[in-house]
């Protein structure tokens, strides 16, 4: 029997409610499987822990989290807090503190939804978006001054350093190896943002020469939209900073179908730290609450886990029951359906419980 500690975080919005759904989607398939098992503890941080302690978690936070073998996020983020208190304050302290500077998203379109790009379906849009997790234009360095005077003065510095950049161009490099096409793209800005940018450039030709078995090509991040929209087929890997990969990588589940159906995962490559598993949608407070939202995300996230975590087979078994599922027609309202959270919960549930796995 295989068993794996995972310390699930809830935290805001519709969080609780996609966590609870994965939840219980992984525990089905522990029952199905019959080899492996997972210990969930819940940790009840985030907005509403901040609004009761003045901090999203605890001081000895990382501390609590650190002998988890996998780290299962909600979503973070509430209206009556600042954006840069809750982010900083929680999602960011763990993949900062944790050395989780591989952000990995996958992205197809799954059976049964419709992407809003014409002549686009299933098989005409297969990425994988590698964003730098660690520093970048989210280093969190700079400051205010003269605050509240007509000279104010706010800057935002952006942090480029050889070990970071080279480490992550390695990781994306050796993914798209071990992709059926080898082929990567680097996004860059290199001909406006002339110092850090370029050496992204630089250092990517170098570690390029590492792997003469993959394709690579360049793009400006302002072209890279343009091309994802327009010639999708021409994409597989992608690799960008922290902010150009973040605004990517919405673009790309917004072309798949919704960033209901969008996972990501933190990844410690070197797995001195827990990795983090969490869809990219959002605390989504519009709609907390209504049993709507959609946990697709947060099933293609927990098979990431699965991955990570060596069980390959699972994590299979698992995608085989959402492809199902959304094939059916089973679909939340941002797809174009009118099934329930609890809905496509229970679909998935039925179809691992009746899989040749």
């Amino acid at each position: 029997m295989r068993e794996y500690a995972i310390a699930a975080i809830p935290a805001d919005g519709i969080g609780p409610e996609v966590i609870s759904a994965g939840t219980k989607v992984l525990q089905s398939l522990e029952k199905r499987l019959g080899d492996v098992r997972f210990s969930f503890q819940n940790f009840e941080w985030g907005s509403n822990y901040y609004k009761q302690h003045g901090v999203m978690m605890p001081a000895d936070g990382l501390k609590q989290l650190e002998r988890f073998d996998a780290i299962y996020f909600g979503a973070v983020g509430a209206p009556d807090v600042p954006d840069h208190i809750t982010l900083w304050g929680l999602r960011l302290q763990i993949c900062q503190g944790f050395d989780q500077y591989a952000n990995v998203r996958p992205t197809r379109i799954l059976p049964g939804i419709t992407p809003p790009l014409r002549n686009c379906g299933p098989g005409d849009l297969d990425w994988v978006i590698v964003r730098e997790n660690s520093e970048g234009e989210y280093s969190g360095h700079g400051g205010r001054a003269h605050k509240g005077l007509p000279e104010e003065v706010g800057t935002e510095v952006a942090i480029f350093t050889r070990i970071g950049v080279t480490r992550i161009m390695r990781y994306a490099f050796a993914l798209a190896q071990a992709r059926p096409r080898k082929l990567l793209t680097v996004v860059t800005k290199s001909n406006a943002q002339r110092h850090g940018m370029v050496m992204w450039d630089e250092i990517a030709a170098e570690v390029a020469e590492e792997f003469p078995d993959v394709r690579w090509d360049k793009m400006l991040v302002d072209a890279m939209t343009v091309r994802m929209t327009l010639n999708p087929g021409s994409i597989d890997t992608v690799v960008a900073t922290n902010l150009h990969a973040d605004i990517l990588s919405d673009l790309a589940g917004a072309l798949a179908g919704s960033l209901g159906v969008a996972p990501t995962a933190n990844i410690n490559p070197e797995r001195r730290f827990p990795s983090m598993f969490e869809p990219i949608h959002g605390s989504a407070f519009d709609i907390a609450g209504k049993g709507i939202a959609n946990p697709v995300a947060t099933f293609w996230t927990a098979a990431q886990m699965l991955e990570h975590l060596g069980e390959k087979e699972a994590a299979a078994c698992l995608m085989r029951a959402v492809e199902r599922v959304t094939g059916a027609g089973v679909l939340t309202l941002d797809v174009g359906g009118t099934a329930t959270t609890q809905e496509v919960t229970e679909a998935v549930i039925d179809a691992i419980n009746t899989s040749n796995v």
